[in-house]
């Protein structure tokens, strides 16, 4: 099954590619992890993409798409895919068609984790983390006993520059600008499968199941 996870920052993508990859017993392809494997074991595209990581530079999308292929070509991920991450934009979903149609599969679902904007701005602003051990409390969902002060290690508490509403609208912005139209482009192949992603994780993960068959 190969299947594409979309959704704005912060609407829980990661923890839910967890659990279809261990549900359907493929592999999450996120674009960080490939750049990371690609670097490290020294691939063709991988010193490429390192040239212009080294740089602080994009990684243009033909480099992109060329660890993409890379990482297909893996013998886990001949059953499938999840993908998260990727594609960001219009010209790297073509691409990956491309490079699907020369594979000779096709996308099976494109899931769609949907959230209000405002509903996640106070999800993520709400998160604090702790200096010491990293747990991570909110103030509304998972308030520390005491203000401030980690449960688990009596650590400091701080709100991350990540977590600051400035910052979240930002990506938010680039999320609608970029992203976004990929739900209007897959849509005209019937893939696009959408989930509510305010429910609890249980049950976003009980809605993506019954919305991919598995």
């Amino acid at each position: 099954m190969n299947i594409i996870l979309i959704g704005p920052p912060g609407a829980g993508k990661g923890t839910q590619a967890k659990r279809m990859i261990d549900r359907l017993g493929v592999p999450q392809i996120s674009t960080g992890d490939m750049f990371r494997a690609a670097v490290k074991e020294g691939t063709p595209m991988g010193k490429k993409a390192k040239e212009y990581m080294d740089k602080g530079a994009l990684v243009p999308d033909d480099v992109v798409i060329g660890v993409v292929r890379e990482r297909f070509q893996k013998p886990d991920a001949k059953k499938g895919f999840v993908l998260d991450g990727f594609p960001r934009t219009l010209e790297q979903a073509k691409a990956l068609d491309g490079l699907l149609s020369d594979m000779g599969t096709k996308l099976d679902h494109v899931v769609v984790i949907e959230v209000p904007d405002d509903f996640l701005v106070e999800r993520l602003t709400g998160r604090r983390t702790c200096k010491g051990c990293g747990y991570m409390h909110h103030v509304k969902f998972d308030a520390p006993k005491k203000d401030g002060v980690c449960d688990k290690c009596g650590g400091d508490l701080y709100l991350r520059d990540d977590d600051k509403e400035a910052t979240i609208r930002d990506r938010l912005t680039t999320y609608h600008g970029q992203t976004s139209p990929l739900i209007e482009y897959y849509g005209k192949a019937n893939v696009v499968r959408k989930v509510d992603g305010t429910m609890s994780m249980e049950d976003v993960q009980k809605a993506i199941a019954k919305a991919i068959g598995a």
